[in-house]
């Protein structure tokens, strides 16, 4: 698997550790997870990852966390390209929401790596991410909770149950030729405020940035969009955010 060293790779790594033969590919291998065979694969090196990738039966091409869309774009299809060269048994893709049909804004990169996995022929299985919870998770360290989303809802999930799913579909069958829109629990900061007995309060943005926009697609609705895939690959219900944050509260209060 791809970008094994990074939070989501570690977390899969973990979980295919006792299930199936893995090997880490990573930009620097001295960074890679223990206990695992690791290669060197850099994402601007089509030549590791060939020499990466070689002998792979399903290939877990984690997203590259390169800002710069080109350059992103350009790392993801060497990615694929090496892949096919070296005749990698499948390809498992950790996509974004509306990557499948939006080529725009940020999901241009995963759009156009998507479109490149389909054209190359190489069986395929698409997991369209949607935002980590763990960046979300609200704290009520002043006595009350926070945001500038107008209350509407947010189908964030954990990078945890994000990795169990690749997992599974790695080691699963009957996931080939499939692209799965994954989905948390909606929820919303109101709704996590009520759960933990502390107030809520709207409140302005706080200025231009990647949150005010996220606030503002929050606000509008975009992200309140739900699927049941997440939890038919997980086989169970996906963690919450107020239980997150309730576990949380109660660990701080222990300190």
């Amino acid at each position: 698997m791809s970008a094994a060293s990074g939070a989501l790779g570690r977390l899969v790594v973990d979980h295919l550790r006792t299930r199936a033969e893995v090997v880490a590919a990573v930009r620097d291998p001295g960074r890679a997870p223990e206990g695992v065979p690791v290669r060197r694969g850099d994402y601007d090196d089509p030549a590791s990852l060939r020499e990466a990738f070689d002998g792979a039966t399903r290939l877990l091409l984690v997203s590259s966390p390169e800002l710069d869309t080109a350059r992103r774009i350009g790392q993801h299809l060497n990615a694929v390209a090496a892949a096919k060269e070296v005749g990698v048994g499948a390809v498992v893709f950790t996509s974004f929401l509306g990557a499948g049909v939006a080529a725009t804004g940020m999901t241009e990169a995963y759009h156009a790596t998507e479109q490149a996995i389909l054209s190359s022929g190489l069986p395929y299985t698409i997991l369209r991410h949607p935002f980590y919870s763990d960046a979300f998770v609200p704290r009520a360290d002043d006595g009350e909770i926070t945001s500038s989303t107008g209350g509407r809802g947010l189908n964030t999930a954990f990078r945890s149950d994000l990795a169990e799913a690749a997992a599974n579909v790695l080691t699963g069958e009957g996931h080939l030729g499939r692209a799965y829109d994954l989905t948390g629990p909606l929820w919303s900061y109101p709704e996590v405020a009520e759960a933990l007995g502390v107030p809520y309060r709207e409140v302005p943005d706080a200025g231009p940035g990647p949150m005010s926009w996220i606030n503002a697609q929050v606000r509008a609705g975009a992200l309140e969009v739900q699927t049941g895939d997440l939890v038919r690959l997980l086989g169970r219900p996906a963690e919450t955010v107020a239980a997150r944050a309730a576990k949380s509260l109660t660990e701080r209060n222990k300190k």
